[in-house]
Formats: structure tokens, sequence, C-alpha cells
């Protein structure tokens, strides 16, 4: 008898049609089960109701090849035809394989990296593999991961791959299969495809949780106290949910400190509901029309969210374990889940709920969370941490969205009108702002902090306040406006003195270099002994200016004494 030999992926097969034409590819979860796309059943004609009930499946890596017929197990076969929904099913084979085969799916963020799958495209009836970049979802509706061409030119997903598992390539889930592909798109030379995430596999396909591994995007749990119903229908839960979303959705990152409780008691069903439109599980018992119909700016993308768990009663290394099993660090010790975060590419997108309620918030701050607040901006880390009491000042944050109402001056008044033009003009000075620390102020050590953006919890505030105009929030409102303008003015002066002066220096240096070599040669030894290091302090980032002044400062007197010695 032969023996039996396979690669190292044996788990990629190919699914038949009953006469043996390709239909498309599956993963071999153990010597019985296949996971597979519904409709690659249904191009095989196995649907349920169709013309046969079997499919061939063969193997891809194992040598010599076997093949083994195999029908849909029942109540597995998921598929709405023309929508981004389901397309799953699990095969039985009749036979054993015999490979000895288990695989394991992992639960694992789609927000980034890359993939590798293995399909059987019309010419390649042994299969081709194809590289893809993880790319979200790209709309409200649907539950299915965009993927990507990475190179142009290189080999794509076609029909013949659908089924193929989706295998992660490099970062901390490399090698591990993290759901199939259902789809491509090719038009012209836009190209793309999607996958169907193992979270979502397994809402549809409970029986298979034996064969999936890792922690789940969204385990904030139950919404905490506050007020029944659909939040959405209240103004200030939909006001903090857009702003939230705003942030999300785009290219913004740091970290937003959002306060549940206080006087209004808004509750977290709003911050609830909101991680659940991004998570995987979720979308599949949720409607298309659901999401479609929800109100502008309160619906993230497929897979924004990366990690959402719920502090209350738990402790730090709770915490902090869950967040290495959802991310595939190994052990769950605080400082090492809280270096790898930072550490991590693409930047995580996380959300703690509950921080004020863990069963020791200020060791969850001071051992895990505080200094990924201080370092999210910097490391492109967009964190989320809510406190169902109003938020404390001492935790580092970029953003506060406090829905407590703004307090000042009960005698003054404004109108909603000039409330919303001062918010309106914060916020374009807040962008402005950004972007020069972005673009301009990271560049420098010890470069004056980005001060927080106050308008997100003005527009919040906005949203309640303008329906009992005149009121003295509105004044306050656009009081707190201008002070925060005038805030951002002074950073403003700050980091272009930063840069007027790296400007000056680089000046001083080049024309005394010049002036060294009209008269020195560019050679000379002891000049450029002094030159180069001033040059590295003035390109090196972050830009020390106060070493680079002293470094330059050494060069210039140098040259002068040269000068002055004939």
């Amino acid at each position: 008898m032969a023996l039996h030999h396979h690669s190292d992926r044996p788990w990629r097969v190919r699914v038949d049609d009953e006469e043996g034409t390709p239909c498309g590819a599956g993963v071999l979860l153990d010597d019985r089960h296949v996971l597979t796309c519904a409709h690659v059943v249904r191009f095989a004609g196995a649907a349920p109701g169709g013309a046969t009930s079997r499919v061939r499946v063969s193997s891809a890596a194992c040598r010599p090849e076997w093949t083994r017929t195999a029908r849909v197990a029942p109540g597995t076969w998921v598929h709405d035809h023309g929508t981004q929904r389901g397309d799953v099913a699990l095969l039985e084979l009749d036979e054993p394989a015999g490979c000895g085969v288990r695989i394991t799916l992992w639960k694992a963020p789609l927000s980034g990296g890359t993939v590798q799958v293995y399909g059987f495209p019309r010419d390649e009836p042994f299969g081709m593999g194809a590289d893809a970049r993880l790319a979200g979802s790209g709309h409200r509706q649907g539950e299915w991961g965009l993927l990507k061409r990475i190179r142009e030119g290189d080999p794509w997903i076609e029909r013949g791959y659908s089924g193929a598992g989706a295998m992660a390539v490099g970062g901390e889930f490399d090698g591990h299969v993290i759901g199939i592909v259902v789809a491509d798109y090719v038009q012209g030379d836009a190209k793309a495809a999607w996958m169907l995430p193992t979270e979502t596999i397994l809402t549809y396909l409970p029986r298979i949780e034996e064969f999936t591994g890792g922690d789940r995007t969204n385990e904030l749990g139950s919404p905490g106290p506050g007020p029944a119903g659909d939040p959405l229908d209240d103004p200030l839960r939909l006001a903090l949910t857009q702003e939230l979303t705003r942030l999300l959705d785009s290219d913004w990152c740091g970290t937003v400190v959002v306060g549940t409780g206080g006087t209004t008691a808004v509750g977290d069903s709003w911050l609830v509901r909101l991680v659940r439109t991004a998570d995987p599980a979720a979308r599949a018992t949720v409607t298309d029309a659901e999401l479609t119909d929800a109100p502008g700016g309160t619906v993230l993308g497929l897979g924004a969210i990366d990690a959402a768990c719920d502090a209350r009663g738990r402790s730090v290394a709770e915490v902090g374990g869950y967040l290495a099993r959802r991310f595939g660090f190994p052990g769950g010790d605080a400082d090492e889940v809280r270096r790898r975060l930072l550490r991590r590419r693409p930047p995580a997108c996380l959300v703690v709920g509950g921080v004020d309620r863990a069963e020791d918030p200020r060791a969850l701050v001071g051992e895990l969370l505080g200094e990924l607040a201080a370092r999210a901006r910097s490391r492109g880390i967009r964190l989320v941490l809510g406190f169902e009491g109003v938020p404390p000042d001492d935790v580092p944050h970029d953003v506060r969205l406090d829905p407590e109402p703004v307090s000042g001056d009960a005698t003054r008044r404004a109108t909603a009108a000039e409330a919303r033009t001062a918010v309106g003009r914060l916020a374009q000075a807040e962008d402005a702002a950004s972007a020069l620390y972005r673009e301009r102020g990271v560049r420098f050590f010890a470069a004056p902090r980005l001060p927080p953006c106050v308008a997100p919890r003005l527009r919040v505030r906005l949203a309640v306040a303008r329906a009992t105009e005149p009121h003295h929030e509105l004044a306050a409102i656009r009081d707190l406006a201008d002070g925060a303008r005038a805030v951002l003015a002074r950073f403003d002066r700050d980091v272009r003195r930063l840069i007027a002066a790296h400007e000056d220096l680089t000046a001083v240096l080049e024309l005394h270099r010049v002036r060294a070599a009209r008269y020195f040669g560019d050679e000379d030894r002891r000049l450029a002994e002094r030159h180069a290091p001033a040059a590295r302090a003035l390109h090196t980032e972050p830009i020390d200016l106060g070493a680079a002044r002293t470094l330059v400062g050494r060069y210039v007197d140098e040259v002068n004494r040269r000068s002055e010695e004939g």
C-alpha cells in the first residue's frame, strides 16, 4: 500500500461536480468535514432540491491524491443569492479522507494584513495561489470582508477560488485560516474579492465551533444601566453615536473617553449598538434594511473595531488575557500586551467599556490602559474608553465625549446659530492643528502636545441644547469653543516657532558649509567631523533642537576660527 504524503497545507481541497468538473475550493476541517461556499455546491448541482445530492472532494495537497463523495450536512446550506450575505455550506464526506487533518479556523481582526488563498481556476486544475490584502468592508450592509489585490500582474482570485481558505500571512496569525473566499470582482483593471470571516461562519454554522479558536471581536455584553428603547430615538444618544462614528470611520487616531452615566444617565446602549454594527458575528443577525435605514453616521464598516470588551467586574489579568487571545499575543501579562499593542501593525482599534467599574479601576488604567491612552495618537491606535460615571480628567485622552451639560454664566445668552458657527470654526481649527502636528510637529523632540479636540463634545451638546433656544448652555458652548480656539492658536504659534528655528539652523549650517568649502575645500577632515553630527541632528527625527543648536554652533565657531587664522 502506498504511503500517504501531504504538504504543510493538507486542508486545501477542490470541490467538483459528480462528473469531476471543478466548481470551487474548500477547507478540510477533519477527515469527515469540508467547509465551502453554498454557491459552489449550487454550481455542482447538489444544493438542497438540486439535480443531485452529492459532490466530489479531491485533495490538492496529498500524494497519492484522494477523492471522496460528499453531501451537504443537514441544516448547513446558507445562501441568499444576490446579496453579500452568508454563502456557506458544510459537507460531510461519505468516507473518511484518511489524512488525519484537523484544522482550527481563527477569529482574527479584519482591519488589515495579508492573506493567501489557493483556488482552482479553469485553466489550472491543480490549483494556484494568490495574495490579497484585508481591506474592511467599504459599505454599510452585508457581512463580507473586502480583499484587494496587492501587486499588479500577480495571479488574482476568480471563479474556482470560492470556498478557499483565507490564510493569514505574517503577523500573529501567520499560517492560520481566518475565513473563506466567497466572491470575486473584476471590472477592467479594478479587481477585488470578498471573504466570509470565521466569526460570521460560526454564527451560521454553530456546529463547527469545535474547529474554531481565538476570542470574539465583541465581548461588551449587555448594556449597563440606562434608558430602554432604541438608542437612536434619543437625540443625545444619537449625537454621541454620530460623533464616535465620525472618529472611527475616518483616519483619526487617538483616545476618546466616553461618559455613559452622570446626571444625563444616557447609558451605554448606544455604544453597545454601535460596536455591533462592526462585529462580524452580529452582522449575521441584522438585516441589510436595519443597517441602510439607520440614520446617517450611525453604522461602522465591518471589522472597523478589532476588539471590544466589558471591564465591569474584571481584573487587569482578565482584560489583558482577552486582548492577548484576541490579537494572538502569547500570554496575557499586562506589560507584554501593552507593549505589543503599541507596536502592532496595522494599529488596533479597541473599545473597553465600564473602565470605572472594573475590579480595580486604578490598576487597570495604571498597568494597562493608561500608557495605551497616552501614546495612542503617536502609534496610530484608536482607543475608546467607556466610563459609567463622569470620565476622570487624569486619564490621557484626545477627545472627550462627555454628555454632561456644558456649564457657564447663567446670565449670558446665545442663539443656536451663533453657537453652531463657533463650533464650526473650532472644528476647522482642530483639523488644521491636527494636520500641522501630523506633518510637522511630530518631527520634533519635546514638541508641544496637540490639545484635546473639544468640538466633538460640543456638537453633542449642541444637538440637545439648540432645541431649547434661547438657553444659557448655548452661550457656554460658544464661549468654550472660542476659548478652545485660543488654545489652538497658542499651539500653532509654538509649533511654528520650532519649524522656524529648524529652518534657521539648517540655513546657517548650509551657509557656513558653502563658506568653508570655498576657502578650505570640501575634503577638509576636521571641518567634516564637525559638520556631520550637526547635519544628522537636523535631519534625524525626533529632532532635538537644543542638541542641534549646540552642534551647529560648534561647526560655525570652527569655521570662524579657521577663517580668522587665515
